[in-house]
């Protein structure tokens, strides 16, 4: 442990612990904390199922240090993606469940009321950990104070086989979206295609349709929050869209967060928008198969549409504090304590990349420099727009995204349930509902 600890530490953090183990910074940790946890607190955690088995390893050693050394216990539950945001909703309606949700995207802004106030949490970590990125500020803040603290972006770029995109005819990946079709539909021509989420995918789903409709300059809502889906600019994104569905592997319109993730394994899917689990998954295997994918792959950035610019939906994981809990200072101590540098910096480089930063100092962790197929990852919380677009993040963009009104149009427009006209005054009947 020991040694972990010294190799993570960053320039100038906690010098007086450097040798020491993780559960003596803990303890020392747990001193000096503002944060005094209740007395026999009981924690419950609930968070998104772990896809790589050594970001979880990590993540249990920063919670049993934490536990020994406050005496609060604390009890995990893990769920699907697709499960937590209506879990966690039920929860807020009735006011009974876990303490601490660590959800997706927008969540906390459902319910924004039912959460504790944690700015003195957030406040304390971005003045030790060189401030936030803007976008944490956005997912973290309603009306001017933090409601949830944004503790990582799950990067999704674009994952490839590097034989198949050269057997293909291209040198390197394309950077911009015509490019990006063109190789899409060579792929297909040589038997080894490219599948994106095209069902109700939290993170798969959303991100790639939501990052295709700004790279061609639409969006759900303006900067006022009004209404302009309908447009000509989403129209373009749709036929876009359509032509890239016709090169896909079958199956992709029901597909949820983890069937790429298995077709890219097994050798049938050879491009995708994925988090870096693919490669991770695949280089820790340990078999010869998975190795040889590995070491055929690669990630590149979205290609850049029409508009010129990148346009980058990333997932962002905030952490919530729910109000009826009977332990807010155990809770708030767990949230300040995980993002320490002792604790936070082996997280990251146990989570291989999956798991980028949103506090500037965490640009130093060697992870990103470590393995260079890594590289795109640590720019996520640089490049991604709020789920909201260029519109407000609060509780109608929230709903917005939970019931799946970008991911839907796409779909319906795809698989001929809609016409482009059809498509578009659906979703824009729902926005408006909304």
């Amino acid at each position: 442990m020991t040694r972990l600890t010294r190799r993570s530490l960053m320039k100038g953090a906690a010098a007086g612990v450097a040798g020491a183990s993780l559960l003596d910074f803990a303890k020392a940790w747990a001193q000096t904390a503002q944060w005094k946890p209740e007395a026999n607190a009981t924690i419950k955690l609930m968070r998104w199922k772990r896809f790589l088995q050594q970001e979880e390893d990590a993540f249990l050693k920063m919670i049993d240090a934490f536990q020994k050394a406050t005496g609060v216990k604390v009890e995990i539950t893990n769920e699907a993606f697709d499960d937590i945001q209506p879990k966690a909703s039920v929860a807020a309606n009735t006011g009974v469940g876990p303490d601490i949700v660590w959800p997706l995207h927008s969540t906390p802004h459902l319910f924004p009321e039912k959460l504790l106030d944690v700015s003195d949490v957030a406040d304390y970590l971005g003045k030790k950990y060189g401030g936030w990125a803007p976008v944490a500020e956005i997912y973290g803040k309603s009306k001017g104070k933090w409601i949830a603290i944004p503790v990582a972006i799950n990067g999704g770029y674009m994952n490839y086989r590097i034989s198949s995109m050269k057997a293909a005819g291209f040198s390197t990946f394309p950077e911009k979206t015509d490019g990006f079709l063109e190789l899409c539909k060579a792929m297909k021509a040589k038997g080894t295609p490219a599948g994106f989420a095209l069902g109700h995918a939290s993170g798969d789903g959303n991100g790639w349709l939501h990052w295709l409709l700004w790279s061609h300059g639409g969006y759900l809502v303006d900067k006022d929050d009004k209404v302009i889906i309908n447009s000509p600019e989403t129209a373009k994104a749709l036929e876009y869209c359509k032509a890239l569905y016709e090169t896909f592997i079958p199956g992709t319109a029901s597909w949820n967060d983890s069937n790429n993730n298995k077709a890219f394994l097994s050798g049938e899917l050879h491009l995708t928008m994925n988090g870096i689990s693919i490669y991770a998954a695949a280089k820790n295997s340990g078999d010869a198969k998975q190795l040889a994918i590995a070491e055929d792959m690669n990630h590149a950035f979205m290609p850049v549409g029409p508009t010129g610019k990148p346009a980058e939906l990333q997932l962002c994981f905030p952490m919530m504090i729910f109000s009826y809990t009977k332990v807010p200072n155990a809770a708030k101590a767990l949230a300040a304590f995980m993002l320490e540098a002792e604790n936070f910096n082996p997280w990251l480089e146990g989570a291989q990349g999956y798991l980028t930063h949103l506090l500037a100092a965490y640009d130093n962790n060697p992870v990103w420099t470590a393995d260079p197929k890594r590289a795109p990852y640590k720019e996520a919380a640089r490049r991604t727009l709020p789920i909201s677009g260029i519109g407000s993040l609060g509780e109608k963009a929230a709903t917005a995204a939970a019931d799946f009104i970008v991911v839907d149009m796409f779909a319906n427009y795809c698989t001929g349930r809609e016409d482009i006209k059809g498509a578009m005054a659906q979703a824009e009947r729902q926005a408006r509902r909304i």
